[in-house]
């Protein structure tokens, strides 16, 4: 069961944007991902963004805010608080949750959990779409190794979950609470017991998805993974759903992993999100973070508006159309689902209409 379609898209759902794309229209993202905080808290194995090197990086705040009612008037849909550090490791990220709510955006936070206090729950559950946790085992020792953490903070981890849940249902609140693995040798054996212990605590979903190998990360432990052997998982685990508890296992996406799906001879999708890093530098696509050609702009030197409509961003839209090879792209990048979805609809097949 994948009610949220995270094994799939969901632009069919923004018909006139998608039009205004095929009629050639200038358009703004729907989807932002935004990284408050390049500094960590862990140094997990599998991440893709140590490249990055986990400086002690920030937004300004205040600059950010501004920004953010922009965007809302600009007609962006939606941001996740995520990126290459801990997002919650931002001494202002109440403040900026809230202001991303009151600028009219949905907003999401992608989280390892440990500083999901009480504090942050409190103050900003009711604004937030959805939370996501990255929970890789079900022990606290497997946990530490590939969290690279203290073990203890597995359970500090679980509790707070526990707390959000408590909030939100106490509240009636709409907010999905949810938690992710990233499936690896490592930790495929664990994958029933932190289930049991996510379903028992009350949160709404844990998903299963495969390693993608960033371009530019330096780990390359995880890189010849192969999901054919645990493709057998997604029958064993349907066990757990119910209507309150969903397990999704992501088979599509690790089928693509070790056997190419890409239809599309060119990325199409780079005008329906985008993403800014904790410089405030606006990047078309985060696989290729520090390369000049998918920059943008920076926030704190200029509004979004000027950054999207600039001719940075026109030099590297004409670049990726007539230059950039998605055969070399990272496997299973976000916008991959969409990038059929789009090639389909400027490349039909033949008799269409015959439905």
């Amino acid at each position: 069961m994948d009610k949220y379609k995270t094994d799939s898209h969901k632009l069919m759902y923004h018909v006139k944007r998608v039009n205004d794309w095929i009629d050639e229209k200038l358009i703004y993202p729907i989807y932002i991902e935004i990284s408050p905080s390049r500094a960590c808290n862990h140094r997990c194995t599998f991440c893709g963004l140590d490249f990055m090197e986990y400086k002690p990086k920030f937004l300004n705040t205040k600059l950010l805010m501004e920004r953010l009612s922009e965007m809302g008037n600009l007609g962006i849909k939606s941001i996740m608080y995520a990126g290459e550090g801990e997002p919650l490791l931002h001494k202002d990220i109440i403040d900026i949750i809230l202001s991303t709510k009151n600028a009219g955006i949905d907003v999401a936070l992608t989280t390892n959990g440990v500083f999901l206090d009480k504090e942050i729950v409190d103050k900003t559950i009711s604004s937030i779409s959805w939370i996501k946790v990255s929970i890789d085992a079900g022990t606290k020792e497997t946990y530490s190794k590939i969290h690279k953490t203290k073990s203890n903070d597995f359970k500090r981890v679980l509790d707070n979950l526990q707390y959000a849940v408590k909030v939100r249902n106490d509240n009636n609140y709409k907010t999905t609470i949810g938690a992710q693995l990233l499936l690896l040798v490592e930790n495929h054996l664990e994958i029933t017991l932190l289930a049991q212990k996510l379903k028992n605590i009350g949160v709404d979903y844990l998903l299963i998805k495969p390693y993608s190998q960033h371009l530019l990360s330096n780990n390359t432990s995880h890189k010849n993974i192969k999901y054919n052997n645990f493709l057998h998982l997604s029958d064993t685990l349907k066990k757990f759903n119910n209507d309150k508890f969903n397990l999704i296992f992501r088979a599509n996406s690790m089928e693509s992993h070790d056997e190419e799906t890409r239809i599309y001879e060119k990325c199409l999708a780079l005008p329906f999100w985008s993403y800014i890093d904790s410089e405030g530098k606006v990047w078309g696509c985060s696989c290729y973070l520090n390369n000049e050609k998918f920059y943008y702009g920076n926030i704190n030197d200029e509004s979004f508006k000027s950054i999207w409509n600039g001719e940075k961003r026109s030099i590297s839209l004409k670049f990726v159309n007539t230059e950039l090879n998605t055969s070399q792209c990272r496997i299973n990048c976000r916008m991959d689902k969409i990038n059929n979805y789009l090639w389909n609809l400027k490349y039909p097949i033949e008799h269409v209409n015959f439905i």
